[in-house]
This record gives structure tokens, C-alpha cells and sequence, in this order.
């Protein structure tokens, strides 16, 4: 399962979620999808923005781990 730790990296970088989303160019609504994991898909230029914004790696944000049995 791939682990979202978008707010860890906000943590790390004090900014809110509405500050990440204006920069970014997303909607709250839709950033928070994102944070949750719930989102089927993500967009290369949202990734590229997101770790501009937050100057961190995809590494940084993205984790996987096997799912539990």
C-alpha cells in the first residue's frame, strides 16, 4: 500500500494546507484527497508542484509498505 506523508512534510515545513493548495494551484478539497490517500491517480506537474512548494523529494511525500494479512 503506498502511505501519502504530505502532512508530515507540511509539519516539517510549518505551512497549512491551504497555503500548500494556492501554491500548488488545487483546490483544498482536492489536496486533501490527496493527503488521505484516497486519489486513484496523481498528476506528474501536481507532484513536480508539491515538492517545489514544500522543497522536498517524491520520496519525501510517497511511501509504500506491504499490506498487512
Amino acid at each position: 500500500m503506498v502511505i501519502v506523508n504530505i502532512d508530515v512534510m507540511l509539519a516539517r515545513r510549518k505551512m497549512s494546507c491551504g497555503e500548500l493548495a494556492q501554491k500548488i494551484g488545487i483546490t483544498p478539497a482536492n489536496l486533501s484527497i490527496l493527503k488521505t490517500g484516497k486519489a486513484k491517480a496523481i498528476r506528474f506537474s501536481t507532484m513536480d508542484a508539491i515538492c517545489k512548494a514544500l522543497d522536498c523529494q517524491p520520496s519525501d511525500i510517497f511511501e509504500w509498505r506491504p499490506e498487512e494479512t
